[in-house]
């Protein structure tokens, strides 16, 4: 794990590997530990750089203001500045695709590829916002326990749930140590994301756009707007995963990452 001081904040990441950058952003309320897997799939040709988002893991949180999609993009855009990355490819599953975007809105030539797993273009609807800032409010009164058992069900597939418990555990483990006032910062920030549909059509970038077959929050329709959006898009549907598809189904989520990677290689 390495630090590094930015846009006032201590950001935590990982980097490994040599080659062509490959910047991978977790979801919503994990941290950069949900790549390990992808890491050691890639890093023996990539370059991969999973940051902690600003809140979670081990970087800081400073309030619980809202924390902007466009605040973490500029966090990250800040990062790979301190470790001298200019292009690279960006991916993003579920709130790191909704950064992905901001990311890509805001600095377009420097992503080189774009990944988007259990993701969408969409804004929140006013239900969802009021629901997000429940949440928020949650996490700060009585800490991540709540949330996390009622999200539980909702990010796995139910054959993960009844027949990967070291999968449920992890994944338990992992919201739990969430720092509750970045939680709330991100949840009122993800609120606040403005609908990113118009981009869709703009994207230049080699795109791949995977997702569960089971998942119930961003589910395979939203990623069918964006594969049908995106000229040129690559969609990969994961049998039998919800919505944290890369730690449901790793093999095949390695395998559809490594080939689109690999198929861009000079």
């Amino acid at each position: 794990m390495k630090r590094a001081r930015i846009r006032g904040i201590e950001m935590a990441y990982t980097d490994e590997g040599r080659g062509q950058s490959v910047v991978l952003l977790h979801g919503f309320p994990f941290n950069r530990s949900m790549w390990r897997g992808q890491v050691e799939a890639l890093s023996d040709r990539y370059r991969v750089i999973t940051p902690d988002l600003r809140g979670f893991g081990e970087s800081s949180a400073e309030s619980d203001e809202p924390a902007t999609m466009h605040e973490m993009a500029e966090d990250v855009a800040a990062l790979l500045d301190e470790i001298g990355v200019e292009r690279f490819t960006l991916g993003g599953l579920s709130m790191g695709g909704y950064v992905a975007f901001a990311f890509y809105r805001h600095f377009p030539l420097r992503v080189r590829n774009l990944i988007l797993a259990d993701t969408r273009p969409q804004a929140d609807t006013d239900e969802a916002r009021e629901n997000r800032e429940r949440q928020a409010q949650q996490a700060l009164s009585e800490g991540m326990q709540g949330i996390v058992e009622g999200m539980l069900p909702k990010l796995l597939s139910p054959t993960t749930l009844g027949e990967r418990k070291e999968v449920v555990e992890e994944l338990r483990a992992m919201m739990l140590s969430t720092n509750p006032v970045g939680a709330a910062a991100a949840l009122r920030g993800m609120g606040e994301r403005p609908d990113q549909t118009h981009l869709l059509p703009r994207i230049l970038a080699p795109t791949l756009i995977i997702v569960g077959s089971e998942d119930q929050l961003t589910p395979p329709k939203d990623a069918e707007i964006m594969h049908t959006e995106i000229r040129g898009s690559r969609l990969e549907v994961i049998e039998g995963a919800g919505h944290v598809s890369n730690l449901e189904r790793p093999s095949e989520f390695n395998r559809a990452l490594r080939h689109f990677l690999d198929s861009l290689q000079p």
